[in-house]
């Protein structure tokens, strides 16, 4: 019923365990015999955090937990954000009390979150970030001054359909069920086209939400969609991914045969902060540090938590959270599996790291690929 903890994942016989490396690997400098970039954690202090975060889950298939006083959904000290009756206060902001398994995975969000975003040197403000950051931060939050919201695109987690529901709110749109291309431009508000004190006005008195998902399941999507599908990427990143990692490609390959270990290599070489928006990790994209966010949904439940955000926003009842189309097919657990159990576990422990803030911060579980689950 409940998310499995983190659990370190296996290592390779012969090799050192995830865990470890990570502690001996010297933070800010290249990794031996990678020639990439640094591995890229903001210190040692904040993973042993991370780490210790897990702990709360093993917490609460325990019943700990069962005890304890559940946090609100939204961070302390908002008393004094102003919702002027559009948005519920957040002492009303409230899930169905049925819904156990939610309740746990929001707790621990907000407690880890709380943890993490809590140690010196993080940012509380997106004016604490470098300028590059900001500018992603920025750039990937819609504007909704008309119900008063925000919202964090992720790519590959529903972003296209949150971006119909944007346009049927202001009136762009008829209904979300209007069959046309969508563009992820026109007709839509980003933080990053406000003046800054307009922006500090909306990120104090608007409600604020994101929608994550298993991060390895997202890059399984992004490489079917991208490499399988998109000509552009294909001839973007798929021919240099080729050049790059395949032995004997020739000077001109397609770029439209991309494998999933040949994406995780080039992964493993990419400076996260300067990643496609699609396999960037959701840390640097939303940055939910810098930004409180009022709530985090789930892929995993996304109808749901949609229909739920669009409640609280008081959308008007005909605009719901689109339906999934009847073609799409998913990455599924059982295509993630197969793809990781292909891939080689040294690679998996160079492109984790990378993504570990994801992992931890919205609890979902590292994967299992030792010997022994590949082969069930």
């Amino acid at each position: 019923m409940f998310p499995r903890p983190l659990t370190p994942l296996a290592a390779p016989d012969g090799a050192e365990p995830l865990g470890r490396a990570l502690r001996r690997a010297p933070l800010g400098r290249a990794r031996p015999g990678l020639g990439g970039p640094p591995l890229l954690l903001p210190s040692m202090l904040m993973f042993a955090v991370i780490v210790a975060s897990s702990g709360l889950l093993l917490m609460i298939e325990r019943g700990i937990l069962a005890e304890m006083k559940p946090l609100p959904l939204h961070p302390p000290n908002r008393e004094d954000a102003v919702w002027r009756g559009t948005v519920p206060r957040p002492g009303r902001l409230s899930l169905d009390a049925g819904d156990s398994d939610l309740q746990v995975r929001q707790d621990v969000r907000n407690r880890t979150l709380r943890a993490v975003c809590g140690q010196p040197g993080m940012p509380r403000d997106p004016w604490d970030l470098p300028v590059g950051q900001r500018r992603t931060l920025l750039r990937h939050i819609l504007v909704s001054d008309r119900y008063r919201f925000l919202y964090c695109y992720v790519p590959k987690v529903a972003c296209s359909n949150w971006k119909r529901v944007l346009k049927v709110l202001a009136g762009v749109l008829d209904n979300v069920d209007v069959r046309l291309k969508m563009d992820h431009r026109s007709d839509l508000v980003f933080l990053a086209d406000l003046r800054p004190d307009e922006i500090r006005y909306r990120l104090q008195h608007y409600f604020k939400f994101l929608f994550v998902r298993d991060p390895l399941e997202r890059l399984l999507s992004a490489y079917r969609n991208k490499f399988g599908e998109i000509r552009e990427y294909q001839q973007r990143y798929g021919v240099e991914i080729v050049k790059r990692y395949r032995a004997g490609a020739g000077p001109s390959p397609a770029g439209d045969d991309v494998t999933f270990p040949e994406f995780l290599r080039y992964l493993a070489d990419e400076d996260p902060e300067r990643m496609n928006e699609h396999w960037m990790p959701v840390y640097h994209l939303c940055q939910p540090c810098a930004v409180r966010y009022d709530f985090v949904g789930s892929y995993e439940r996304l109808e749901a938590d949609a229909n739920q955000v669009l409640e609280w926003v008081r959308a008007p009842p005909h605009v719901r959270f689109p339906a999934r189309q009847a073609w799409y097919r998913p990455a599924s657990p059982e295509s993630l599996h197969y793809h990781l159990c292909s891939a080689p576990r040294a690679l998996l422990q160079d492109v984790l790291p990378k993504y570990i803030l994801d992992f931890s911060l919205f609890v979902y579980p590292l994967p299992n690929v030792t010997r022994e689950a590949c082969h069930q």
